[in-house]
């Protein structure tokens, strides 16, 4: 009897809660009925690359001798970059969305190498740093799934694509990454109309498909000292964490 009790008491409140929030007031009723539509965007980021490291490997000096050595590769940390673009979306029926989104990320990425063979006086390997820039045009192709509107905030979740070009890498540089990427993107976020438009903070997980780390970059070194180092690693997928607010 008890329960049975909470549960009505329960009950009655929940009417009464969404009886209030039908009675609000409704900023912007009918924007989300437009077919087409476009906004900006602006947003911050943390970015990490996924190494395959070779392992052992024989290194042959300029005198003719052979030394195996192992270097491990790692970026150490996310780092943090910015974002901007612009966006249009399109409107499939009530709950689902269709959205093209132009962007341009910018950051960089620390890189740590490890020389498991050199060590220094305390027995630790030896290190180098790689300060990799990283500037990308990306063109997200975005399912989303929008639940009803709550007075004047509106749930979703999204699925896509998201293929970028890099514009950065230096032939100096130890690590070059490919000059195209594809990620595959989800991510949740809430529409909140506001009295002039409409504001979509977003938080977004992109994974890279492809293998982005190029592998014939080693062959452009002119600094022979590093070539062992753009060696040890194999493959990269790239990581990205993205918070984007969209106006619209």
């Amino acid at each position: 009897m008890k329960y049975r009790i909470i549960i009505i008491f329960s009950l009655i409140l929940l009417s009464g809660a969404l009886r209030a929030q039908e009675q609000k007031v409704q900023n912007r009723p009918y924007t989300d009925l437009r077919s087409l539509h476009f906004g900006v965007l602006v947003g911050t980021h943390l970015q990490d690359l996924e190494f395959v490291n070779r392992g052992p490997q024989t290194i042959t000096s300029a005198d003719g001798t052979q030394v195996e050595q192992t270097i491990v590769t790692d970026q150490d940390r996310w780092d943090n970059g910015f974002t901007v673009g612009v966006l249009a979306e399109l409107r499939l029926n009530t709950y689902f969305q269709f959205r093209v989104a132009p962007a341009m990320y910018f950051g960089t990425r620390h890189i740590m190498f490890y020389n498991f063979t050199q060590l220094d006086n305390n027995g630790n390997p030896t290190e180098k740093t790689q300060e990799l820039k990283t500037a990308y045009i990306s063109s997200a192709l975005d399912i989303i799934a929008a639940a009803p509107r709550m007075n004047n905030h509106r749930p979703y979740v999204l699925v896509g694509i998201n293929p970028m070009i890099n514009l950065s890498g230096k032939n100096d540089d130890i690590v070059k990454l490919k000059s195209y990427d594809t990620y595959l993107e989800f991510g949740v976020g809430c529409d909140f109309y506001l009295p002039f438009f409409k504001l979509r903070p977003e938080l977004k997980f992109m994974y890279g498909l492809t293998n982005c780390l190029d592998t014939k970059h080693v062959n452009q070194m002119r600094n022979g000292e590093l070539i062992p180092y753009t060696n040890s690693v194999t493959e990269a997928h790239s990581k990205i964490i993205a918070l984007t607010f969209h106006f619209e």
